[in-house]
């Protein structure tokens, strides 16, 4: 087998495990949102933190956080804050359900993140890309007038990891150094927040945090560290040995398995508007895909997801 054919299988296990990562969180719809991401945050830490020390590879979190004077610490906590609001989102989405809702946030996040090279990089669209922008445009102002208010969960998604994405950017570091330094800054607020639950600080019974009650619960928290940090492994591999056009191609599986697990696993609802919107992704994404697969129209994906 290839190393480009590696490289393809990887990019492929990567979406199906970002794809169908909402049935993980569905089981623990009885946990706060905010404690799961609180947990998720620190067992990442854990696994980042391990494996880097493994590789010998620990001062890189350390040389990121002090590079530029400080300035580096304060990208890394911008970014920090963008991937955090993106995962809860996420995980209050799956738990409440509004799946679908998420799933066409990350649909839509392509082709914010080709309007936010526009405004920030002054990076040129083509006029595909530009019927792309237009066509998801359209998919929001549909969804907005159907359903009678805007699809705010799908915003939210699409332009925290957008904004993610463009952060990560002018960071010179690799994802699992950059993503254990982001939950490293994280971790105070983390510990904070359970240790609220654990001792009755929110206005709850003390001893109502989730860790440590059951086994199952306890061991589905604690394999949010592997469940997040097993995909970006795979997706560093593969994005060495395949084109970035075909990453960002694949990618679209992992909305898909969002929206797949979405109706048919929780049986969630979907409106004449949700399926005139979807229509219209699709249409953007074809178009947008086809541009990107053009000479000197490729554009880049950030390596972190759900």
């Amino acid at each position: 087998m290839s190393e480009a054919v590696k490289g393809f299988w990887a990019m492929v296990a990567t979406c199906v495990i970002w794809g169908l990562s909402g049935l993980y969180y569905k089981m623990l719809d009885g946990v706060p949102p905010i404690e799961v991401l609180a947990h998720r945050t620190l067992w990442s830490l854990i696994f980042f933190g391990l494996i880097l020390g493994f590789r010998g590879r620990l001062y890189e979190v350390v040389r990121v956080l002090r590079a530029g004077r400080g300035r580096s610490a304060a990208i890394v906590a911008l970014a920090a804050i963008m991937i955090s609001a993106n995962w809860f989102t996420f995980i209050w989405s799956v738990q409440t359900g509004h799946a679908v809702q998420a799933s066409l946030g990350y649909y839509i996040f392509p082709l914010v993140a080709v309007v936010m090279g526009l405004i920030v990089y002054r990076e040129g669209l083509g006029r595909l890309q530009w019927a792309a922008v237009a066509l998801a445009g359209t998919a929001v102002l549909v969804l907005t007038l159907g359903l009678g208010v805007a699809p705010w969960i799908s915003l939210i998604l699409a332009f925290t990891f957008g904004t993610y994405g463009l952060i990560k950017k002018g960071l010179k570091a690799g994802p699992m150094v950059s993503v254990c330094a982001e939950v490293l800054l994280l971790s105070p607020v983390a510990l904070g927040v359970l240790a609220g639950y654990h001792y009755g600080w929110w206005g709850s019974a003390p001893g109502a945090g989730a860790f440590g009650k059951d086994w199952q619960t306890s061991a589905l928290l604690a394999f949010s560290g592997p469940l997040t940090g097993t995909p970006l492994l795979l997706f560093a591999y593969a994005a060495q040995r395949v084109r970035m056009a075909t990453v960002g191609l694949v990618q679209y599986l992992n909305p898909t398995l969002q929206f797949g697990v979405a109706t048919l696993a929780f049986g969630e609802q979907v409106t004449i508007w949700h399926a005139i919107a979807l229509g219209l992704i699709w249409c953007a994404l074809a178009l947008y895909s086809t541009a990107s697969l053009r000479p000197r129209r490729v554009t880049s994906v950030p390596p972190e997801a759900v």
